[in-house]
């Protein structure tokens, strides 16, 4: 049977600001344990690492994987030791990323793996992602052996980790969501991966005609498409974290709140329209189809103005403009409230009127057609 590599997890880099640095005592010479959930399965991994944010060159000791079980405990039978070129340790040039030996492993769709690095010599500036939305565990010296990490700290962050890759056969295919703090989860629950695009890639495992499909998760929180915001935009990043990944197939845009948030004019819509042109041209190119979603209501939050809801709008009428994108999926309609539709649905809000609550993230996950996973 062909086989390719697939995209089973992933989260987008970025440089970490000062308030998001890891806890005492630090990665240096210690032990880091982070837990995620991987969407599709298989028998032989990789694991991505990366330096690119950082100014300096990072050193790994070790790094061991396993079936994550409770708190900073894994499965110690499923406990693996990985090899960087034949070696146990590695060095990350700055601005570099690497990629693990293939190793064998038993990985069960939707599980939660443990990743767990004992650094040796670490940056001052690391790169990693902050909005985790699941709790690390991070204690001095080198345990990377230890089934339980003991008197660990913990933080709700990931450090260094990029991606998880599994071999599957040939018509298995990935779906990248490109977005902000909607799409990162900002309003879901720590450790409880109910995020859209979690609730989605349990969708896509439980329908037979995509169970093979994997979701990464590519979102930032407080990014913009065009200009400022955090971390690189998404104009920046989008041959890394889209056309970059492995398998992908589809691609979801949903992002623009923020450049519109954060603009004074309604001509930041034709910057978005722009960008997204340049999206699904370049995604094209590579056989891929892109779906694009409205932005969703954002009445009653901070960004709340006329003007920007008039850019709003403006953005929304284009990517609902049939041909713009390969599909709409109108996630606006799933989530606002129908008695005020520049505003969320209450139930659906997680209570600063701009990002969703468990509740909303699962029905933007209900209401996508996963007909559209089937081309």
């Amino acid at each position: 049977m062909n086989e390719h590599w697939v995209g089973t997890w992933a989260t987008s880099p970025q440089r970490i600001e000062v308030a998001d640095l890891p806890p005492a005592p630090g990665l240096t010479n210690n032990t880091l344990r982070q837990i995620v959930q991987v969407s599709t399965g298989g028998s032989r991994l990789r694991l991505r690492l990366s330096n690119e944010f950082s100014g300096g060159p990072l050193a790994i000791n070790a790094v061991h994987i396993a079936l994550a079980s409770t708190g900073s405990s894994v499965v110690g039978s499923s406990d693996t030791a990985l090899a960087f070129s034949g070696s146990p340790s590695v060095v990350i040039p700055p601005g570099r990323s690497v990629w693990s030996d293939a190793f064998d492993f038993s990985l069960i769709p939707l599980s939660r793996v443990a990743v767990t690095i004992a650094f040796g010599a670490t940056p001052s500036d690391i790169t990693g992602h902050p909005g985790s939305r699941t709790t690390s565990y991070l204690v001095s010296g080198n345990r990377v052996s230890d089934e339980a990490l003991s008197g660990a700290v913990s933080t709700e962050h990931w450090y260094t980790i990029t991606g998880i890759d599994v071999m599957a056969p040939a018509t298995s295919r990935t779906v990248v969501t490109l977005g902000d703090s909607i799409t990162d989860g900002r309003g879901s629950t720590t450790d409880q991966h109910d995020r859209w695009p979690d609730a989605l890639a349990r969708r896509l495992r439980q329908h037979g005609p995509t169970s093979g499909i994997a979701v990464l998760n590519q979102g930032i929180g407080g990014n913009a498409v065009v200009t400022g915001g955090l971390g690189p935009t998404a104009l920046e990043r989008f041959e890394r974290d889209v056309l970059g990944q492995s398998a992908v197939r589809w691609v979801i845009v949903l992002e623009g709140v923020n450049d519109i948030g954060n603009s004074d004019t309604v001509d930041v819509a034709y910057d978005l329209i722009a960008a997204y042109r340049h999206f699904v041209t370049a995604a094209h190119a590579r056989g891929l189809l892109v779906y694009g979603a409205p932005i969703l209501p954002f009445g009653g939050s901070s960004y709340d103005f006329l003007v920007h809801e008039q850019a709003r709008n403006r953005v929304n009428a284009w990517i609902r403009t049939p041909g713009n994108f390969d599909a709409v999926i109108d996630l606006d309609a799933a989530v606002r409230d129908p008695a005020e539709t520049t505003r969320l649905f209450a139930a659906y809000d997680c209570g600063d009127n701009l990002h969703l609550s468990p509740a909303g993230y699962q029905r933007m996950a209900d209401a996508i057609d996963l007909a559209l996973f089937e081309r």
